[in-house]
């Protein structure tokens, strides 16, 4: 009876080291992550972002399709950037990017009302959101995703200034089948540079935003066609892009 008692306690204090063990290791995990997380976001304030995880995930699956993968992206800064772009962009992705912290309420509140409304169900991430999942995560819509997706959208809107946000936007977006940013997008779709994008093709390209791999800013459906229109009708509405804010 007694050998029997030890050898009960002996697996309660094996088992309970292993379970010490294992809080330790994830309490560890959890601070390098936050301070590794952290870091990163600091850096990425001054430092351009080059890569981003989307980039390598579009390259391998396009090599598992036996496609031609490519990368084309090459970063400018937002002043040399047509000002119509940032101005197109905020237009036509987030009209509300001044005002919020990185979550417009209104419009995750307008988007849940139309999904039970039964219509067509549309996207209510802010800029900030979309730089954070382009940035730091994997294009896979999860409920794990979406929670480190809320992490990064508050540390990037807590370290980066609006600014900032836009800049690393415009050029991690992806704006083609293997295009990101808007340098590459202008070189690629129409021979120039982004300092020398028009109102309408800045417009146009922000009118491919919501599905860049179905919608070519080159080669515009009619669809694409009667958004970049209403785009341009916003952009006036709008004035001009405040680079002061």
């Amino acid at each position: 009876m007694s050998s029997k008692k030890n050898k009960k306690e002996n697996n309660r204090s094996v088992f309970g080291k292993i379970l010490r063990f294992f809080r330790k290791l994830l309490k560890w995990a959890f601070i390098l992550f936050f301070v590794s997380s952290v870091l990163a976001v600091i850096v990425y304030r001054w430092v351009p972002v080059k890569y981003t995880p989307l980039m390598f995930i579009r390259y391998m699956e396009r090599k598992s399709e036996g496609g031609s993968p490519r990368i084309e992206h090459e970063w400018v800064p937002l002043e040399e950037m047509s000002p119509n772009m940032p101005l197109a962009v905020w237009a036509s992705e987030d009209q509300n990017f001044f005002n919020h912290w990185g979550f417009d309420f209104t419009a995750i509140g307008q988007a849940i009302q139309e999904a039970e409304d039964g219509k067509r169900q549309r996207g209510a991430s802010t800029i900030s959101q979309q730089v954070a999942k382009n940035v730091f995560l994997w294009p896979n819509s999860t409920w794990v995703r979406k929670g480190f997706e809320v992490y990064f959208t508050l540390l990037i809107e807590l370290f980066w200034s609006k600014q900032r946000i836009m800049e690393v936007y415009l050029n991690s977006i992806e704006m083609g089948d293997g295009i990101y940013g808007a340098q590459a997008v202008a070189r690629l779709h129409f021979k120039t540079d982004a300092k020398h994008l028009s109102r309408e093709q800045c417009a146009l390209i922000a009118a491919t935003l919501p599905n860049p791999l179905q919608r070519n800013s080159a080669r515009p459906s009619p669809k694409v066609y009667r958004k970049q229109k209403r785009i341009l009708r916003q952009m006036r509405n709008l004035g001009a892009y405040p680079y002061d804010r």
